[in-house]
């Protein structure tokens, strides 16, 4: 008998299982089944109770607010603003909601969310989260990198070699965003060296040749792929394989959306071996993003997963 393949996760919330907890409470169709209409605490009491036992652990609050801003029904963070006004986590999620709803409803909702960042900032001073929700308002309406960095600046103060942080810069400064590669491969290779020895931020040069082969891909396909066949290229990945991968560091929010790029470049660089280790510890938790640079991406990955795990 063939044993029927357990199928990949895809999720926005990756290998969290608080979050996806919440997620699936929260889910439109949990309220309209009745689960919302007569429950004995507020509706927004699931997201309340995550965000206040993650705490200070900024890494995973970035991720969960993040997460959570985009998921979750409108209704929830409003009626949490309406009941608490003045609770901080409520105002942070409220920030990011904001920030990424802004991008479709034009400028008057850009001020009326750069207001939110600011109010959120204020209530909570020690906190890089809102300062990175106005960095994602900034990216979505284009705003030059020299009025971003600044913004960068003040959740990095917060939080050192905060890895969310990190990634959101270089994706600004990325040639599809708001930058050019000059920027984004300084901006990389400089926090990867400054970062301590296995922090994620290894692996920046790694995700900044991934997006430089995502920009050439879009303009001449045929010799994107020329980029993995620099020695640079071999050079990155085994720095991030080294400095990150194969050290004790405590896993990370984010640590899954890394390891796929992780796996990804060690396919491109040939290096077949290296990628079965992180191929087994990503197990069924796929991100579409690099896999989406190559032809039939959910193929490719358990293609690759599978061989090598054999």
């Amino acid at each position: 008998m063939f044993r029927r393949r357990p199928p990949l996760l895809i999720r926005p919330e990756l290998d969290d299982r608080a979050l996806h907890s919440t997620l699936a409470e929260l889910r439109p169709g949990q309220q309209l089944h009745g689960l919302g209409a007569g429950r004995s605490r507020p509706l927004w009491q699931p997201a309340a109770e995550l965000l206040a036992k993650t705490g200070r652990d900024w890494d995973r609050r970035v991720h969960r607010v993040s997460v959570l801003a985009r998921n979750l029904p409108p209704s929830v963070c409003e009626h949490w603003s309406v009941d608490r006004p003045g609770d901080g986590d409520a105002l942070v999620l409220a920030a990011w909601v904001r920030s990424v709803r802004a991008a479709t409803e034009g400028r008057g909702a850009a001020q009326d969310a750069e207001r939110a960042c600011l109010r959120a900032a204020e209530h909570c001073p020690e906190d890089p989260t809102p300062w990175l929700a106005l960095l994602e308002l900034m990216y979505s309406f284009a705003v030059p990198p020299r009025a971003a960095v600044p913004v960068w600046s003040e959740a990095v103060t917060r939080a050192p070699w905060l890895r969310a942080a990190y990634h959101q810069l270089l994706r600004y400064l990325s040639p599809r965003g708001q930058g050019t590669v000059v920027d984004m491969l300084d901006f990389a290779r400089q926090g990867a060296a400054r970062a301590p020895h296995g922090s994620p931020l290894a692996l920046l040069p790694v995700a900044a040749r991934v997006e430089l082969v995502a920009h050439r891909q879009r303009q001449l396909p045929l010799g994107a792929e020329s980029h993995w066949n620099e020695p640079r290229a071999a050079e990155e990945v085994a720095v991030a394989l080294t400095d990150w991968f194969l050290s004790a560091a405590t896993p990370h929010a984010e640590a899954v959306a890394d390891l796929n790029v992780l796996a990804f470049a060690l396919i491109r660089v040939h290096r077949p071996a290296d990628a079965a280790a992180v191929f087994a510890r990503i197990g069924r938790h796929m991100t579409p993003h690099p896999w989406e640079l190559l032809p039939e991406p959910e193929r490719t990955f358990l293609y690759w997963r599978d061989r090598l795990g054999r």
